[in-house]
């Protein structure tokens, strides 16, 4: 699944101007935990005001919401997804920076995607991506000992097919962040050593 098929909509925003406590209200009535900060124009960078900010910033301090303004505590520029990525990647990326949430932007502002929306809307649970891969993996290491057993192992075709295996196992390796000890097209080499000449590309 992609962000932008579990992503919240609308996005609630607010001006940078804005008091917090003019936040905390908008939080409050809308049901959120962070607001989009208007830009001021079209070249200018998204903010983001979160309710972590808020406690962190103002609340913690003694500081009065009333007088400080959401410019002072936002997160300007904020991290951003791309809509077309996919929800392992997205909560990846959470991982990695520490935050809970982020906008959705292609040119302008889609949606908001959070942790929530991850565990309560993905399908990591029904279809995880390790497992479908294993099984593309298998199917393509199928595909291509028939392609080379009908084409001959030095073939392009045979060639092409093992570069799509070693994709996926890349892929794979990527996903449980640890190198491959052996590729399949490895493991075919030790059966059909003659193989490799096909895979020998001009640059």
């Amino acid at each position: 699944m992609k962000a932008i098929e579990i992503m919240t909509t609308p996005v609630v925003t607010i001006r940078g101007s804005a008091t917090i406590a003019d936040a905390v209200r908008l939080m409050r009535n809308k049901g959120v935990h962070a607001l989009m900060v208007e830009r001021r124009n079209e070249a200018d960078a998204y903010g983001i005001v979160t309710e972590t900010d808020i406690v962190y910033q103002v609340t913690a301090h003694g500081k009065d919401p009333k007088t400080v303004r959401v410019f002072e505590v936002m997160t300007k520029p904020c991290i951003t997804v791309n809509p077309d990525l996919e929800v392992e990647y997205v909560a990846r990326l959470f991982a990695m920076t520490g935050i809970r949430r982020a906008p959705v932007i292609q040119g302008q502002l889609l949606g908001m995607i959070s942790t929530t929306d991850i565990l309560v809307k993905s399908n990591f649970v029904e279809e995880p991506k390790a497992q479908r891969l294993e099984q593309l993996i298998q199917e393509a290491i199928a595909a291509a000992r028939q392609i080379c057993a009908d084409e001959g192992t030095t073939s392009p075709g045979c060639a092409a097919a093992w570069d799509v295996v070693e994709e996926l196992q890349a892929e794979a390796a990527h996903q449980e962040a640890k190198g491959l000890i052996k590729t399949a097209f490895e493991e075919y080499l030790e059966e059909n050593p003659e193989a490799l000449e096909a895979r020998v590309y001009d640059v």
